[in-house]
């Protein structure tokens, strides 16, 4: 084994020019393979950090225009949801799918003051099951409860954005519990802090629906329903369910039954499907892209054998006629092959690796401003160890076969014209 390695050193270091070409182009291929996966990721990681501040089983109903006439409307009418949406959602006639639910009723154009700090803030009155639908993270204190609502009591929960504002940039939240704001010309006691989205303008404060419904609203429309559910665990389930709902509600306000625009429903679990594909695709894309460039350094490797076949013919010749048998030349090459493939390929993947810890380190760590919103590129753009392995271990088989051409080539090399050539 020592004088096999031997023999490769002395063979790669009489052709060093040769040898670090063909290495570069191993290593280029290994390099752009880990970097295109990890961006992949960093890509995929941000859109699933974006959505998960909702449940993974989650229908939010929102009401919308309708695109056809109906029972003597014209089309173009905008429908609006109200709290008998919410009563035919808790009926028996979905109750095998549906658990909790929740309206919510905005108003906006508010002035938050505390002391002499203020922000312009937007109320929601929610459910308490809002807070589990939507995943929303309680630093100090609670969020709404059902004595809350049934109470209508004045409290609210707000930012740790606008909290540590108001403690002059401490982050003792507690010490805001019970403490009382002015909101308009009314008087609210904070019941919780939550952990708001740094990167984006969330200033929502929520508040008991009751609360602000008995406020600020007569009517009993709402904005927007949502609630979560079980036993649609298929795409095609999905789609039956929703349809069934939409012309239930359809048929509530007038609109045509299937009229496919009059409700508008986001159904968080067809977003999770829809995006799992999306990652499938995105992770074959890029594999394929990296292996025809991992291709390509290959076929350098396989080139370089069969041109360091034809240089050494003479050589493989006497060692033939001095009783070398043909699977001695064959281990000879293709040992070759592969330690071109295995060192520059591990060279190639922990470059790699560095180049994603580089890109969360630059773009993963500086968003950037899009329609005055600070976004996240990618997030952990990594690669683990284990695919970084598997496709260092693929080379290495690739270079082992890019060996066997020329490896068999010289096996069949006859002593007697071999030592004729020049």
């Amino acid at each position: 084994m020592r004088d096999l390695f031997t023999e490769i050193w002395e063979s790669l270091r009489r052709n060093k020019l040769r040898t670090a070409l063909t290495g570069f182009a191993v290593a280029w291929g290994i390099f752009m393979l880990i970097v295109l996966l990890g961006a992949g990721n960093g890509i995929m990681n941000t859109t699933e950090a974006n959505m998960s501040g909702i449940n993974a089983n989650t229908m939010e109903v929102y009401g919308n225009v309708t695109s056809k006439p109906y029972g003597g409307f014209k089309q173009g009418r905008y429908i609006e949801l109200d709290e008998h949406d919410l009563a035919v959602t808790a009926s028996p006639a979905f109750a095998d799918h549906v658990d909790e639910i929740s309206a919510i009723l905005t108003q906006s154009g508010f002035k938050m003051t505390y002391g002499k700090r203020y922000f312009d803030i937007s109320l929601s009155g929610v459910y308490p099951d809002y807070a589990r639908m939507n995943r929303v993270d309680i630093l100090a204190g609670r969020f709404i409860n059902r004595n809350d609502l049934n109470a209508r009591r004045k409290v609210i929960v707000i930012t740790h954005m606008q909290a540590r504002n108001f403690l002059g940039g401490k982050e003792n939240y507690e010490a805001l519990i019970g403490q009382r704001v002015k909101i308009g010309n009314l008087s609210f006691q904070i019941a919780g802090v939550r952990r708001a989205a740094e990167n984006e303008n969330d200033s929502e404060i929520f508040t008991p629906y009751t609360t602000l419904k008995g406020i600020f609203s007569k009517s009993n429309k709402i904005d927007m329903l949502a609630f979560t559910f079980h036993g649609l665990d298929t795409e095609e389930e999905n789609e039956a369910f929703e349809n069934d709902y939409k012309r239930t509600l359809n048929t509530l306000h007038g609109a045509a039954p299937d009229d496919e625009r009059a409700i508008w429903i986001g159904n968080s679990f067809r977003m999770n499907m829809q995006m799992n594909k999306g990652r499938h695709m995105l992770e074959v894309f890029l594999w394929i892209v990296g292996l025809f460039t991992l291709l390509s350094g290959i076929v350098g490797v396989s080139n370089i054998m069969l041109i360091t076949v034809k240089e050494r013919t003479h050589e493989f010749g006497i060692r033939k006629a001095i009783g070398a048998n043909p699977w001695g030349i064959m281990k000879l090459i293709i040992a070759e092959s592969v330690s071109i493939t295995a060192v520059f390929g591990y060279v190639g993947m922990v470059l790699g690796m560095l180049a994603c810890e580089v890109l969360d380190a630059t773009v993963g760590a500086n968003p950037i401003e899009l329609f005055g919103e600070s976004i996240k590129v990618m997030q952990d753009p990594s690669v683990g160890l284990d695919v970084a392995m598997e496709a260092t271990l693929l080379l290495i088989v690739a270079g082992t076969v890019a060996g066997l051409i020329p490896a068999r080539k010289a096996a069949k090399v006859k002593p007697i014209e071999a030592l004729r050539a020049e």
